[in-house]
């Protein structure tokens, strides 16, 4: 994909990005935005396992201290950790805590994580019930909900698709994502959250919020809709779902 021309005066907010899988969601979305924001994505490396230990690892102060230095070139007006699971795997205090160490790494500016952006998210859209769509092992999967839980969102259902590690949801093709999401919603759910920065879904929201008639909230979607609610921009973006449809949450 082409840079998009940018206004230099457009604010840039800075993804601390684990790895390599679907960081092209963030040009992609960059796009979109049509100038609004910059959206540069630096990354920071572990092993690649969706198991507790390696996440914990993953998202340790050492590691986004890192990415933040990283992103200091982009001159960043706030910084997100584009990753659930080595956000929610430090449980609800615990990733609080990792948000202000990485403020503090990264100079005092404001900070957030994938996470926080699901619960901020569905706060944002009103929904009472969600249901979780996650490519994780069952063991790591159960921790986002009870950090949603603890986030005040209410779970009415959870399943799993057991993939090991993010590079293989970051090779699934687009029909394969697709089927992953909808075979997990749940009628009762009000939305479906989908929680894997690996799993590349911008390009698909729009398909999936109308076969499922209700919001579709996924893990790089929520997480640029948070990185721009941090420096108060909230423009109304065509082709990226409901949540962006409002304008101002």
């Amino acid at each position: 994909m082409s840079p998009t021309p940018q206004d230099s005066t457009a604010v840039s907010v800075g993804f601390i990005y684990p790895d390599h899988a679907a960081e092209d969601d963030y040009p992609y979305a960059e796009k979109l935005l049509g100038g609004t924001a910059r959206l540069p994505v630096e990354h920071v490396y572990g092993i690649d396992l969706h198991a507790i230990p390696e996440l914990l690892d993953l998202g340790s102060p050492d590691r986004l201290a890192e990415g933040a230095a990283r992103l200091a070139a982009h001159d960043p007006a706030a910084v997100v950790w584009a990753c659930t699971s080595g956000s929610f795997v430090y449980g609800w205090e615990g990733a609080h805590d990792q948000v202000e160490r990485l403020s503090r790494a990264a100079g005092g500016l404001p900070t957030s994580s994938t996470s926080f952006a699901f619960v901020r998210a569905a706060e944002a859209l009103g929904v009472r019930t969600v249901a979780v769509a996650a490519s994780y092992p069952d063991d790591v999967a159960e921790l986002f909900v009870d950090f949603l839980r603890r986030g005040g969102v209410d779970v009415v259902g959870m399943s799993s698709a057991d993939i090991v590690t993010a590079a293989e949801v970051g090779r699934l093709s687009p029909d394969d994502v697709v089927k992953l999401i909808a075979d997990r919603d749940r009628p009762d759910a009000d939305a479906l959250l989908v929680p894997d920065t690996a799993m590349r879904t911008l390009a698909l929201i729009e398909l999936l919020e109308r076969r499922l008639g209700k919001p579709v909230l996924t893990a790089n979607q929520v997480t640029v809709w948070e990185g721009l609610r941090l420096v108060g921009v909230t423009p109304t973006v065509p082709g990226l779902g409901t949540l962006f449809r409002r304008k101002g949450t």
